[in-house]
């Protein structure tokens, strides 16, 4: 196959290198620069993105998509019918009633605050992930106990951990909306059973959490009917949109919040750290690109006895100009493709065996999430080769600005 004369002449000047080893040193970091830094920024882009899926799933499979409100003194008392009418709405896919409300859980050897989450199982599992995510016991035996025993209760493994309860122990709850007595108002008690326990792999949910029946969660709460709704809809993304159409159609008697504003805070903080972690990282491909403008300034200067003989042969600027830009490229190519690859290999090995382990009360997740989206991907090697091309562009007019008579006066 026949070279064309342009790259051909980079080839040689690449390739074979006998007195050149300085500028031929200079040119292998230029690559081992761009593929390092190619690779660094694939790495934390994955990182990156891998933590906000993860945390998105895990907090999408512990919440609902969206809330809803009934405003006025009747509220959701009478919640069957609301339920229907938001059933209706489109891209709605299930809805469920909650009670929420604060206890004081106690066992036989130990205590800690809960969240009691009143549901109705059978709803529940149409919203959120709570049935799927519970490793022993079931959701379903939340059903009414016959003969007087304690009523179900399904717990995080990690409240179950520091309660010292598992499937089977009784525990009690005690809450603040107590009964007026003699003495002043009491605490309301009452014993459970644990009848489940879940991990969501969410430690917010899984230290927090306790799910009763609603009927259940009302008397112990004193509430007359349901707190909110909870909606799940087909796509997360058209969240926002559903909970403006509720407000805007169904009258303003409804207040609406979705899962994006909820945890607006947190997802603009990962991406903002995401965008800080990509342009620091990136300033690495910076520097390598540097490093071909000295290695590509250098050869310009060991080859101006041939760049001159080349002219005086009737080579035209134009092509000096390109065959010490297709040099640069070369350079940028290789070490792009290499760091491409090695930024891949490495997210699907860390990803994949989990060797990032992050403790959970801090960060939410036992480890850290690799993700490499394929338009990060293209992006990133787009812009290093770009980032490479620029760095050519003055080394290589200068060589084609190269007078020959200067060049070869003293040779």
């Amino acid at each position: 196959m026949r070279l064309p004369f342009e790259l051909y002449v980079a080839l040689r000047y690449l390739l074979a290198r006998r007195r050149q080893a300085f500028i031929s040193l200079i040119s292998v970091i230029s690559t081992i620069g761009v593929a390092v830094g190619v690779m660094a920024l694939l790495i934390a882009l994955a990182l990156m993105t891998g933590l906000q899926q993860e945390l998105r799933d895990r907090i999408l499979g512990s919440t609902a998509h969206v809330y809803v409100w009934k405003l006025g003194e009747a509220g959701l008392v009478e919640y069957d019918g609301e339920i229907e009418r938001l059933r209706e709405v489109p891209r709605v896919t299930g809805v469920a009633p909650v009670i929420l409300g604060q206890a004081l859980a106690t066992s036989d050897t130990g205590e800690a605050f809960v969240t009691i989450k009143g549901i109705v199982p059978a709803l529940e599992a149409d919203v959120t992930e709570v049935g799927a995510a519970i490793r022993n016991g079931s959701l379903d035996a939340l059903a009414p106990q016959a003969g007087g025993a304690p009523e179900g209760l399904v717990i995080g493994d990690g409240l179950a951990a520091e309660l010292g309860a598992f499937v089977g122990d009784e525990v009690t709850l005690m809450t603040p909306e107590g009964r007026l007595s003699p003495m002043g108002v009491m605490p309301r008690t009452r014993r459970f059973r644990v009848v489940g326990i879940f991990d969501m792999g969410l430690h917010e949910f899984d230290t927090a959490y306790g799910y009763v029946r609603l009927d259940v969660a009302a008397r112990l709460l004193n509430r007359p009917g349901a707190d909110f709704l909870e909606l799940k809809v087909d796509d997360v993304y058209a969240a926002p949109d559903v909970a403006s159409w509720i407000m805007r159609e169904m009258g303003t008697g409804y207040l609406t919040q979705d899962w994006s504003d909820l945890n607006r805070s947190l997802f603009s903080a990962l991406w903002l750290e995401k965008m800080a972690i990509s342009i620091a990282v990136g300033l690495i491909v910076a520097v390598a690109a540097l490093n071909i403008v000295a290695s590509l300034v250098l050869l310009v200067m060991d080859k101006s006895r041939d760049i001159a003989i080349l002219k005086t042969m009737g080579t035209s600027a134009r092509s000096i100009m390109v065959i010490f830009m297709l040099q640069g490229l070369i350079i940028g190519l290789v070490g792009t493709a290499v760091g491409a690859v090695g930024g891949v290999a490495a997210t699907q090995i860390l990803d994949r065996y989990q060797l990032v382990q992050l403790p959970s009360d801090v960060y939410q997740v036992t480890y850290m999430p690799f993700t490499l989206e394929p338009l990060d991907l293209v992006l990133v090697v787009a812009l290093a080769i770009v980032v490479c091309f620029v760095a050519t562009i003055y080394p290589s007019r200068q060589a084609s600005s190269l007078d020959p008579a200067q060049a070869l006066r003293y040779q």
